[in-house]
């Protein structure tokens, strides 16, 4: 939180009331910031006011302000004058929360998030990968092959560890390596009939598909995550020396997987989906 100190003061400011409660160098009440940032320890011997003064102090300070040499001194006392003419001894002062349209008194963590995240363009292919009922470590893992497999694999020539024939990368992976190939094939080819296709790319385009009958889609879109995720695991184990599964194996365990997941949704009753583990 300490380190976010930066990003928190532009989100947060005070306005004037009776001024009893601001900091006059400290807090964000002027029009020019938080004063102690903006003119410095200089500013305190320019001015005259104290470091622990309220916004109140300054104000019932009635000596004449003098003429100051620059304009932004000149301007400040400028606005404190103001704020001494509009000041109200019976209102307290008011924090106020940036929001989307401007500054108010109630805080949104909504706003809060959305102003100051980094907003990129949506992807396409976000609804076939974040759907309901999705097992979160598969989705992590298919997020992962979408957006990051293939730059972690630039300029790395290596086999693939599961067929030792081609360079590894993303698509060769997922689906065009035969190993791999026979996984996907196994558990999608009766779904998709004449659409079956082992290119990643034609793949993705299959998950997207919101025309599709739903529980087609459902089927289609957890398979291709519990595949990416198993053969992804498969890779890594080789890759640190652990035995593979038998192919057969494999195909069994992920087809098992599926079906239990099926049967979960059927057992709760979900909208919709009681004849998907008949489909």
């Amino acid at each position: 939180m300490l380190k976010l100190r930066e990003v928190a003061n532009n989100f947060y400011k005070k306005e004037v009331g009776n001024g009893r409660h601001i900091s006059y160098w400290y807090d964000n009440w002027s029009a020019n910031g938080v004063l102690i940032d903006h003119l410095g320890e200089r500013g305190i011997t320019d001015m005259e006011i104290s470091r622990d003064a309220t916004v109140e102090d300054a104000v019932l300070n009635t000596r004449r302000r003098r003429r100051h040499r620059t304009l932004e001194l000149n301007n400040i006392e400028a606005e404190l004058l103001v704020i001494k003419e509009k000041r109200r001894s019976n209102v307290e002062d008011v924090a106020l929360w940036k929001r989307k349209s401007c500054f108010k008194s109630t805080f949104s963590t909504q706003e809060t998030w959305m102003l100051t995240r980094e907003t990129k363009p949506i992807c396409n292919w976000a609804k076939g990968i974040w759907f309901p009922q999705a097992t979160p470590k598969f989705v992590f893992v298919t997020w992962l092959a979408m957006d990051r497999v293939l730059r972690w694999n630039q300029g790395v020539d290596a086999a693939y560890v599961l067929c030792k024939i081609a360079v590894e990368t993303r698509n060769h992976l997922f689906y065009e390596c035969s190993y791999a190939s026979q996984v996907w094939e196994h558990l999608t080819k009766v779904i998709l009939r004449s659409s079956y296709t082992n290119i990643w790319s034609e793949s993705v385009i299959l998950i997207m598909d919101g025309n599709r009958e739903k529980n087609s889609l459902f089927c289609i879109r957890y398979a291709f995550q519990a595949s990416v995720h198993a053969l992804w695991k498969e890779r890594n184990k080789i890759k640190y020396g652990d035995k593979p599964l038998l192919l057969s194996s494999l195909k069994k365990f992920i087809d098992k997987g599926v079906r239990n997941q099926l049967s979960l949704m059927r057992s709760k009753g979900n909208k919709g989906r009681e004849e998907i583990l008949e489909y």
